[in-house]
């Protein structure tokens, strides 16, 4: 079966990387949900996709600039609906409570966001917490920085690990010649170009971002290992729709 990453949660209709967002994920029944990480001036494990806050809160300035209080105080949700204007900027830590709470037994991966600013010793401090007990659900990792995947690599041996990329075939050679990387998230252009060669590939893949029905027909025709999306309810109909008319 193709697996449904709800990205950033179910961000299509809850605020991106906030616990209303994977709370939708787990009650939609994601197989997967994928969340950012940052690291705060204090060296908190901050969920978040921008290395800034002004996008998604009404904050100004750099995530690694801003203490832990500095950015709770931070409103993370009426860019998105003024419904959501008590929601703040989780903490991968509460992130993790939630998904206990809510019984989640899929998989969480995380991407470390290390692409513009790699974060002195963010991979210590997710794996350790990740470590720290065992979790009901499982987790794997995702970056577009190799480098990063390199270093949580030693220090998880065991854990899944996945390279993203825009449409760099570097990268994909890249993630070939590491047999600890087990798949590649590609954006969906680099599906489409690289579509006849797929199947000889020795990777997972699994294409950004798909929420438009026949997007997600080709990659259930190229049976992609899963699909990235913002609107993992709408998605996982639009795959049995697919599956169905084959």
């Amino acid at each position: 079966m193709t697996q449904i990453v709800a990205h950033r949660g179910a961000s299509g209709s809850r605020p991106e990387n906030t616990l209303p967002s994977f709370a939708e994920a787990v009650r939609v029944d994601s197989d997967v949900i994928e969340l950012d990480v940052h690291l705060s001036k204090d060296g908190q494990l901050i969920v978040m996709h921008d290395e800034d806050v002004e996008r998604t809160t009404n904050g100004k300035g750099l995530i690694r600039e801003k203490t832990l209080a500095e950015i709770k105080k931070l409103n993370a949700g009426s860019w998105f609906s003024p419904a959501y204007q008590n929601t703040k900027v989780p903490t991968l830590k509460e992130v993790l409570d939630l998904l206990v709470m809510r019984n989640f037994r899929g998989v969480l991966t995380i991407e470390l966001k290390t692409d513009h600013y790699h974060y002195p010793e963010i991979e210590m401090k997710t794996a350790a917490l990740m470590t720290s007990r065992t979790w009901p659900f499982s987790h794997w990792y995702c970056s577009f920085n190799i480098k990063s995947l390199d270093i949580i690599h030693k220090l998880e041996p065991k854990t899944q690990l996945d390279l993203i990329l825009s449409t760099s075939n570097k990268k994909v050679i890249e993630a070939l010649d590491r047999p600890y990387i087990e798949g590649i998230h590609p954006k969906m252009d680099w599906v489409l170009k690289n579509e006849a060669s797929l199947a000889d590939l020795p990777l997972a893949i699994r294409p950004w971002t798909i929420d438009e029905e026949p997007l997600v027909k080709k990659c259930v025709a190229l049976k992609t290992t899963g699909i990235i999306t913002n609107y993992p309810e709408k998605v996982q109909q639009y795959v049995r729709n697919a599956q169905r008319s084959k």
